[in-house]
């Protein structure tokens, strides 16, 4: 496979890249998406079977059901890290290995229904949460230990709208290949 094309699979709505200016209109449009999130996987979800649970979205990526456990787990972080943001000055959040927790029995489990109960409750709570903040609000930062980067809530509000889309868009190319990308594991 091309480099182009596997860049095309692994990131099917684009890179994500941090906006230079945040408006109330894409804090509001970001809030509905992370809202509607659940509802669309589950919508994307219904009546899947066990086998399209395992077809991956590309060659050496997650299966359908590792991306759903992956999503529980990243916007759970992405709660918490928030709630800290806010509560607290300039936290400096914990990181966690993304692919090691890919690669639990949790994360490989055919009950999806777990993981997409979090994200309904995660995001119920998050989209109550942002709607509640002010300009102060959103410009309360943490900072992640590896890059040393400082995160403003807004900016972490853009990147998990991303994030959730981007996920999104995995599971709607894993279940087109029909698990065309299985055997190239």
């Amino acid at each position: 496979m091309k480099e182009e094309e596997l860049q095309k699979l692994k990131f099917p709505i684009g890179k994500f890249h941090y906006p230079k200016e945040i408006t109330e209109e894409l804090k509001t449009s970001w809030i509905r998406i992370l809202g509607e999130l659940p509802n669309q996987l589950e919508d994307q979800l219904s009546g899947i079977s066990k086998e399209q649970l395992d077809f991956a979205y590309r060659p050496d990526g997650w299966s359908v059901k590792q991306v759903i456990h992956h999503l529980a787990d990243s916007h759970m972080n992405a709660f918490i890290r928030t709630k800290m943001a806010i509560t607290e000055e300039a936290p400096i959040i914990k990181a966690y290995y993304e692919r090691r927790f890919a690669e639990l029995p949790d994360a490989n489990n055919y009950n999806i229904e777990s993981s997409l109960m979090i994200l309904r409750g995660v995001h119920a709570r998050f989209t109550t949460l942002l709607k509640s903040l002010d300009i102060e609000g959103f410009s309360k930062t943490y900072i992640h230990p590896e890059s040393k980067r400082t995160y403003r809530v807004d900016a972490v509000l853009a990147l998990y709208a991303w994030h959730s889309m981007h996920h999104l868009g995995h599971i709607r190319q894993a279940l087109t290949s029909k698990g065309e990308y299985n055997s190239e594991k």
